[in-house]
């Protein structure tokens, strides 16, 4: 199987610690961290993702607002350097160890928070890149990922 991200959630999931905006979202996001750190790919999407799912259609999401579409073009940019291609809709790429300690490396270095301007979760994300990460629920646990 393949997870649909958006690209600024390439961001997010690194800091993700199992708070979110609902219990269901964070059921939703917990298995998506689980099913990335078991190692399947990520399909780049433009718009809502399998992230998006719980909070879609409330009355008040941000999932269809501009400010978050040029939230993702940031963070495609940004990320891209990371992976070593292009993270338009429709690209496709995995994750080992060494990558996300790269993400983590950037993003507590600031040199990809670019994609983060005017989230209400910044000063979690902050907290939790300022402990090197602890608690975050994205792990690599596929024994064939290094």
């Amino acid at each position: 199987m393949t997870v649909r991200l958006r690209a600024h959630h390439l961001l997010c999931m690194l800091t993700y610690v199992g708070k979110g905006y609902s219990e269901p979202f964070c059921r939703n996001y917990d298995g998506i961290a689980a099913r990335l750190g078991a190692g399947e790919d990520i399909l780049m999407v433009a718009g809502p993702d399998d992230i998006c799912g719980p909070v879609v259609d409330a009355p008040d999401t941000h999932c269809h607002n501009e400010s978050v579409t040029v939230r993702d073009a940031a963070a495609a940019t940004a990320v891209s350097a990371l992976v070593g291609k292009p993270l338009a809709a429709g690209a496709t790429f995995s994750l080992d160890a060494h990558l996300l300690g790269a993400m983590r490396a950037a993003f507590a270095a600031g040199t990809t928070r670019n994609g983060c301007g005017g989230c209400q979760w910044t000063e979690l994300c902050d907290a939790i890149a300022g402990t090197e990460f602890k608690g975050a629920r994205l792990v690599i646990t596929a024994s064939e990922r290094s």
